[in-house]
């Protein structure tokens, strides 16, 4: 008996076998039909996914045995790794050398073994994908063949088993940071509201009780921290609803009247001075009503702030179409610069454009729209040209 050395690489083999995260895992349908076809393919009573950790072979698989490791040093993958072919056969253990004396052929009987080394992207051979009989044989062209590419499969099967492991871990991280974020963003903004509002409080008794007596350079001043506290208090306002889009994204479907959605939208928004025409129809069979209510807002809140018109107007047109609810809201304001245009959905990213009250936005409220939008199954696009006024067009999905 000949007992298997370690490659070369052994060190790293088994650190990048173990990356994989398969080593005394439970059995798994995927892994159990493969070893289940090879059987009747090869027409032998045991196949095995073999992984060959540092001392043992771990069976990931084990299709006619009742256990599920072995040691490594009296292995046949042991050899079967160590080959550069793509498949290693032995006929008869009982007159090979290297296992004629190995107690799998003394006391197990195992006279024939075909194995595939797994070889992963980066060259390593993790295991095999192997078959054993209890008399020597051997293999058809076609159970070669197939054994060849149910090995590459078996690969696969690690890779995808693998990415999805990852992506599982990346999604729980990224949750996790994200509910972080969220708390930090409550806990900052409500820190920051009170001693905002006391700024505003005090910068307005200071300017009243000192009316007679301020100086232009000190009314200048004040009204200077007015409009800073407004922007400041914008930005948390902004924060704390963009953050929100996941508890607006919860709300329970409904089925909404459209007319009923821009009644509310016109008594919170719309003057004298203000054209807005809606559609009154249809009634949009179960839909998220606060998500949908929130993206309007913020749209048509944007094309009349950022409008100088005597009159200002505002049309939003539907489509219905196969899979999505289509909406377009139009406006006659300032337009937007098609070379921004591409990073206004982008959270903080502002145009520097002021308002029609000369103040700059918080780059907040269209990320918030295109985050909605997203959840929603949707898209988001924009048509605009400075001075013609802008179209934006989004769907929901149904």
């Amino acid at each position: 008996m000949i007992f298997p050395k370690f490659p070369d690489n052994e060190k790293e083999r088994v650190a990048e076998l173990k990356k994989y995260n398969l080593l005394d895992t439970l059995s798994e349908n995927d892994f159990d039909n493969i070893t289940a076809l090879v059987a009747a393919i090869c027409e032998v009573p045991i196949s095995l996914i073999t992984l060959l950790d540092s001392d043992r072979n771990f069976f990931k698989s084990h299709f006619g045995l009742d256990f599920n490791q072995s040691p490594r040093n009296i292995s046949f993958c042991g050899h079967a790794i160590l080959q550069d072919e793509e498949i290693f056969i032995v006929e008869d253990a009982a007159n090979d050398l290297r296992f004629k004396d190995n107690p799998l052929v003394t006391e197990a009987n195992a006279l024939f073994y075909a194995g595939v080394p797994l070889v992963n992207s980066n060259g390593f051979k993790l295991g095999t994908l192997c078959v054993f009989d209890h008399k020597p044989r051997k293999l058809t062209e076609l159970q070669i063949t197939s054994l060849k590419a149910l090995g590459k499969q078996v690969v696969i099967l690690f890779e995808l088993r693998r990415k999805n492991k990852l992506l599982t871990e990346f999604q729980k991280e990224l949750q996790q940071r994200n509910e972080r974020l969220v708390k930090f963003a409550q806990v900052v903004s409500h820190d920051l509201k009170s001693p905002l509002a006391n700024i505003t409080s005090l910068t307005r008794m200071l300017r009243e009780e000192n009316i007679q007596t301020l100086s232009e350079d000190s009314g200048m001043y004040l009204n200077y921290i007015e409009e800073s506290s407004f922007s400041l208090k914008n930005y948390i306002n902004g924060i704390l609803k963009f953050y929100k889009t996941d508890e607006l994204i919860d709300a329970q479907k409904e089925d909404v009247p459209l007319k009923q959605v821009f009644e509310e939208i016109n008594e919170i928004l719309i003057t004298d001075d203000i054209v807005f025409e809606y559609p009154t129809a249809p009634v949009l069979q179960n839909v998220n009503k606060a998500a949908l209510t929130q993206i309007f807002l913020n749209l048509i809140d944007n094309s009349l702030k950022y409008n100088l018109n005597p009159q200002r107007m505002v049309s939003v047109t539907y489509t219905e179409e196969p899979d999505f609810h289509k909406f377009s809201i139009k406006d006659n304001g300032m337009g937007i610069d098609l070379g921004v245009q591409e990073e206004i959905f982008t959270l903080f990213k502002t145009t520097g454009i002021k308002d029609r009250d000369g103040k700059e936005g918080t780059g907040i409220g269209l990320a918030t729209v295109k985050s909605l939008v997203s959840k929603l199954g949707g898209t988001i696009s924009l048509d605009s040209e400075p001075g013609k006024g802008s179209i934006f067009t989004f769907t929901i999905q149904k």
